[in-house]
């Protein structure tokens, strides 16, 4: 039924082995999840029985954190979920611990020191709904996490099983040959002041939602003329309350109105948040609002979601990558091939930067110029993405040199 090939084991730090592998006809199974932690773990078992000093009681034994990871690096892949984090735990090439606790972060990291006392901990997760508190815990606990974007974790293209235990896995394993790059991780101030300028965007889509209800309505009962151009507004909204219409049309459309009112009305508290805000950043305001285009919102957009251009980016290239506006390169041999923007980082101030710039080409020539070189060439879709481009250069340029920016210099 098949042969087995050699098993070979070699000692070094912790025991690690080359696993068995089973030959069925024409396909191979690696025997990696059950038998191979089985025998991970007996090996490491041996190997802490082998080396403890003779007076070990059986509970030091069983632990057997003084013994194991003493001076050693650990490095931990955590799956976090709403309610549990599955973790995977190596040390010197070698899986010795795979749990799923439940997600409570100041009890988790506790038991991280205690079960790998005298260790230095190393740990990674991925960014998602569950924010930056468990990093902060964990940091504050002495224990070196970071915070990676999914994206940048490497799947196997045949790869078709995936489970907490094999994420965390990958992650640890990952972590420790160093494949992994953190993100920035905001502070906590940071994080609150973003929360106005994105708590604004939800709302604004909300209410556009209602508008395209409300004139939806309208069209289905043959109200609007198609050529109709006006936008939802409190005239537009008049003009509606004062026309004769079916009682039960007449509701439906007052409560959508309602909405409608009550969205604008959050906004325009909002507004006043964010003027609050721009008061206490005078520095970032200033500098953002000389930039032709940028207005209150935009400005507030891009100060509470990159801050400083000149502190957190080094360059201008990091910079363009962050937002996602560098290209896609599909080169090999002799050809090279670069194709559109790689539509990674923040979509966010991606859509600011755009909107921005098309403003900014009516005011500053040197932009208009090479909006137009451009856009003959490549089309306008090109051109305005590489103008915001330009732009969003042009701004890190005026946190570098503390100056603001001047319209129609080349350079």
């Amino acid at each position: 039924m098949g042969m087995y090939e050699g098993t070979r084991i070699k000692p070094s730090g912790f025991f690690t082995a080359s696993l068995p592998r089973i030959q069925l006809g024409s396909s191979r199974y690696w025997l990696e999840d059950a038998l191979g932690q089985y025998l991970r773990n007996k090996l490491h078992c041996w190997y802490v029985f082998l080396n403890c000093p003779k007076n070990t009681t059986n509970k030091e034994l069983v632990m057997g954190n003084k013994i194991g990871y003493e001076n050693e690096k650990v490095y931990l892949g955590i799956d976090v979920h709403k309610k549990t984090y599955t973790f995977t735990a190596q040390c010197n090439d070698v899986i010795v611990k795979t749990a799923t606790v439940p997600a409570n972060p100041s009890q988790f990291a506790e038991s991280l020191h205690r079960w790998f006392s005298g260790s230095k901990i190393f740990s990674v997760y991925e960014a998602g709904f569950g924010g930056f508190k468990l990093h902060r815990i964990l940091d504050a606990g002495g224990i070196k996490n970071i915070v990676v974007n999914p994206a940048s974790v490497e799947v196997a293209a045949k790869d078709k099983v995936k489970t907490d235990r094999r994420d965390s896995k990958k992650l640890a394993e990952q972590l420790a040959t160093g494949r992994l790059t953190g993100i920035y991780i905001p502070t906590e101030k940071e994080e609150l002041a973003r929360l106005i300028t994105r708590t604004r965007e939800q709302i604004l889509e909300n209410r556009n939602r209602v508008s395209h209800q409300i004139k939806g309505r309208l069209h289905f009962f043959g109200l609007l003329d198609p050529d109709d151009k006006r936008v939802v507004n409190e005239a537009f909204i008049k003009d509606i309350e004062s026309w004769q219409l079916a009682h039960e049309l007449k509701m439906s459309l007052k409560l959508s109105i309602d909405l409608w009112r009550f969205l604008t009305a959050q906004l325009a508290e909002l507004k006043i948040d964010m003027k609050t805000q721009s008061f206490e950043d005078a520095y970032n305001e200033a500098l953002y609002q000389s930039v032709p285009g940028v207005g209150d919102v935009s400005a507030r957009i891009f100060s509470n979601e990159l801050g400083d251009l000149s502190k957190r980016f080094k360059n201008q290239q990091a910079l363009f990558q962050f937002v996602g506006l560098v290209p896609t390169e599909y080169s090999s041999g002799e050809s090279q091939r670069k194709g559109h923007i790689s539509h990674q980082g923040s979509s966010r101030i991606r859509k600011a930067l755009v909107e921005c710039a098309w403003r900014a080409i009516e005011t500053d020539g040197v932009l208009t110029e090479s909006f137009n070189r451009i856009a003959a060439r490549r089309g306008k879709k090109r051109a305005i993405v590489a103008t915001a481009r330009k732009l969003l250069g042009r701004m890190r340029a005026c946190f570098a040199t503390q100056t603001e920016y001047c319209v129609g210099l080349t350079a």
